[in-house]
C-alpha cells in the first residue's frame, strides 16, 4: 500500500484515509445504507496519546437556542452526538503537527425513540509527515480564510476578536513595512507551512556565510522578510516589480528597494515588470555560487499573501530544479525585456527526480513571458480534457479568462460526466460549484458578516482574491494524477506579458495534497453558502422561510427523505463525491 493512503472495508462499510499537508481527508462509503443511518462519527487518537478524541460538527439535530443563534459557524458539537452527514471530512489537527494519527470512523444510527446507536466501526492509522519527498520537494499552504473559524479560538481571552484581528494586518498596503508584528505565535499559525518554509530558507542562508540568495518579489510589505534580506548585505540579489502602484514613491516595493540598495548595493537590486508584471514569488539559495534549493508558488512576501489569503508554496531541494530557476533569475536580472526570446521561455523543462531506488515526482516547468500562451496553457486544457475521474481547481481569476485552452476545456468539463469541484472569484463574491453540480455564489457581504477580522476586511473590500491559489488537479486518485500550480494566473495576457512560472507535477501523492486543499476551500465556502441560504429572511424568498440548518433524522421519524438518498442517485455529482474519495 502507498504511504499516502490507508483503507479498509468491513461489513459493507468502507473507510479511507488520504494524507495531506498536516491534514487528513477521511472518506466513507456504505454499500447498502440502512434507513436509520444518520451519519458518521469520527474520533482521532493523536500521536503520543492513548485516548480517542471526537471530531466536532458545527450543526446538530436540535439546539438549546434558536437555530440562527446556534449555527453561527463557531459552536461545535461532538460527532458522537452530531454525526457528519457527509461521506468525507477534512481534519486539520491543530494540536499536534506530525506523527502517526489513528482515526476511528463509526456508522451512527437513530432508533425510533430518537436515541443514537453506535454501529460498525473501523480504525485506521496514517503518518501525516509534513514533507512529501525528503530532499526533493516540500509543499506548504497558508491557513488563509478557511481557518477563520479556528482563528477565533486563538484570540487572547478578554480581547475582542475583530479588534485583535484588525491589529494584525495594516489597513493600508503602503503601511506594511511600518506595521508592528507583536503577535509572533499568531503570525506563525496563520502563515502555516508556506510561511514557515519562507523563513526557513531565509534563516538558513543567513546562518551560512558561503551561501547567497536571489529573490523575485511582487507584492512586498512583510517587514520581517525585508529585515532578513537587509541582513544578508551583498549576499543578496533581488528583482522587485515596478508596475502600477508598485512604482509609486511611497509604495512598500519602492521603499524596500531603497533600503536594499543601501544594504546590498545598487548593482544588486533591480526593478522590473517584463512586459506587464514581475509576478514571480521566488527565493533561490546558492552555495558557493551554485543553486541548491528554490522556493516558488503563489505566496507573495506581503501581509495579505502570508497571513490572510489562501496560498501555496513549493520548496525544491533538487539540484536540477534549483539550477533551472537560477538560470531564469540570471537572465531576468541582466535583460528582462528580452527574456521571452531566450530558450528558457520557449519550452517546457522536464526533470525526473525519481531514481531506481528512490521515489520522486516527474516535474515540468514553464516560464513566461512568451509570445505564444498556448505553450503553457494548452497542456492544462489537455489534462482537463483527458481527465477520466475528476478535476478539482482553485483559479482566482477564472472569471477574467474568456478565451483560450483553459477557458475552452473548463467549458467542456461542465458538460462531461467527470466529477469536478471549483472555486473562482466573481465581481461580487465567490462562485462555488456545489455537490449537486450547480453553481452557488457566496457574496462578499455575507462572508464579511460571518468572518472575524482580518478576514472581514478582505471580503468587505470585495477584492475576491482571498483565494489567491492558482492550481488544477486532475484524476488525483489515479496513478496518472497531475497538478498544475505556480505563480501564473493562467491567463493569456499574463502568459504573454508577465514574469511567471508554471509547474506541472506528475505524481499522485502530490496531487492528493492539492486535492485535499481544494476540498478544504470548497467545503468552507459551501458551508457558508448553505448558512447564507438558511439564514435568508422570508421577505427575500417570496415569503417562503428556508428550513433551519439541522441534521436530518431517519425517514421513519421525520417523514422526509434520508440525508444520504441523493448520494445514491446514479450518475449524480453527489454519487461521484461519495465514491471518489472513499475508493
Amino acid at each position: 500500500m502507498a504511504d499516502f493512503y490507508n483503507t479498509q472495508t468491513l461489513d459493507g462499510f468502507t473507510m479511507k484515509l488520504w494524507r495531506g499537508e498536516r491534514m487528513c481527508l477521511i472518506g466513507f462509503d456504505v454499500d447498502t445504507p440502512p434507513p436509520d443511518l444518520v451519519g458518521f462519527a469520527i474520533e482521532c487518537r493523536f500521536p503520543g496519546s492513548t485516548d480517542f478524541k471526537p471530531l466536532p460538527n458545527r450543526i446538530a439535530f436540535t439546539y438549546d437556542e434558536p437555530t440562527h443563534s446556534a449555527v453561527d459557524g463557531q459552536r461545535k458539537f461532538s460527532s458522537l452526538e452530531a454525526p457528519f452527514q457527509k461521506f468525507r471530512w477534512v481534519h486539520v489537527p491543530h494540536e499536534v503537527d506530525q506523527g502517526t494519527f489513528t482515526y476511528r470512523g463509526r456508522m451512527m444510527h437513530m432508533a425510533n425513540d430518537g436515541q443514537l446507536v453506535s454501529g460498525t466501526a473501523i480504525e485506521l492509522a496514517i503518518d501525516l509527515d509534513p514533507i512529501s519527498y525528503e530532499g526533493i520537494l516540500d509543499i506548504g499552504f497558508t491557513r488563509g480564510f478557511t481557518s477563520s473559524q479556528a482563528f477565533r479560538d486563538r484570540v487572547p481571552a478578554g480581547v475582542k476578536v475583530d479588534v485583535y484581528g484588525k491589529s494584525l494586518i495594516p489597513s493600508k498596503t503602503k503601511d506594511g513595512l511600518d506595521h508592528p508584528k507583536t503577535e509572533t505565535a499568531m503570525y506563525q499559525w496563520l502563515g502555516f507551512e508556506a510561511v514557515s518554509m519562507i523563513f526557513a530558507v531565509l534563516d538558513e542562508v543567513l546562518r551560512q556565510p558561503d551561501t547567497t540568495l536571489d529573490v523575485f518579489a511582487y507584492d512586498f510589505n512583510e517587514p520581517d522578510i525585508l529585515a532578513r534580506l537587509e541582513a544578508l548585505g551583498s549576499r543578496l540579489r533581488i528583482i522587485i516589480d515596478d508596475a502600477g502602484d508598485h512604482a509609486a514613491p511611497d509604495s512598500c516595493e519602492t521603499r524596500a528597494a531603497s533600503r536594499l540598495v543601501a544594504s546590498a548595493g545598487a548593482d544588486r537590486v533591480r526593478r522590473s515588470h517584463f512586459h506587464g508584471l514581475q509576478h514571480h514569488k521566488v527565493l533561490i539559495a546558492r552555495r558557493n555560487g551554485k543553486p541548491y534549493q528554490v522556493l516558488c508558488g503563489s505566496t507573495n512576501f506581503s501581509f495579505r499573501g502570508c497571513y490572510v489569503q489562501n496560498n501555496n508554496a513549493l520548496l525544491f531541494k533538487h539540484l536540477e530544479v534549483a539550477d533551472l530557476f537560477g538560470r531564469v533569475f540570471d537572465a531576468s536580472f541582466s535583460d528582462p525585456k528580452n527574456f521571452e526570446a531566450s530558450d528558457l521561455a520557449q519550452k517546457w523543462h522536464v526533470i525526473e527526480t525519481g531514481t531506481a531506488t528512490t521515489a520522486g515526482p516527474r516535474l515540468h516547468f514553464c516560464f513566461s513571458p512568451h509570445s505564444d500562451s498556448d505553450l503553457s496553457l494548452s497542456p492544462i486544457g489537455g489534462a482537463i480534457d483527458q481527465a477520466s475521474r475528476s478535476v478539482l481547481f482553485n483559479i482566482a481569476f477564472l472569471n477574467q479568462i474568456t478565451s483560450g485552452p483553459l477557458y475552452e476545456s473548463i467549458s467542456r468539463l461542465y458538460k462531461r460526466p467527470v466529477f469536478n469541484y471549483g472555486v473562482t472569484d466573481k465581481a461580487s463574491g465567490m462562485d462555488v460549484i456545489k455537490p449537486d453540480g450547480t453553481s452557488a455564489e457566496v457574496d462578499f457581504a455575507y462572508l464579511a458578516k460571518y468572518a472575524p477580522e482580518p478576514f472581514r476586511s478582505e471580503w468587505s473590500g470585495g477584492t475576491g482574491i482571498s483565494v489567491h491559489n492558482k492550481f488544477v488537479v486532475t484524476d488525483f486518485n489515479l496513478p496518472s494524477a497531475k497538478v498544475f500550480t505556480g505563480s501564473s494566473n493562467l491567463s493569456i495576457s499574463g502568459e504573454e506579458k508577465n514574469g511567471d512560472h508554471l509547474v506541472l507535477i506528475e505524481d499522485q501523492k502530490i496531487a492528493v495534497v492539492y486535492a485535499i486543499q481544494a476540498l478544504l476551500i470548497f467545503d468552507h465556502l459551501h458551508f457558508r453558502s448553505v448558512m447564507q441560504k438558511a439564514f435568508t429572511s422570508a421577505d427575500e424568498t417570496q415569503g417562503k422561510q428556508p428550513p433551519p440548518l439541522l441534521l436530518k433524522k431517519p425517514t421513519a421519524i421525520s417523514g422526509q427523505p434520508a440525508w444520504f438518498e441523493a448520494y445514491y442517485v446514479a450518475g449524480s455529482q453527489k454519487q461521484g463525491d461519495r465514491q471518489l474519495f472513499s475508493h
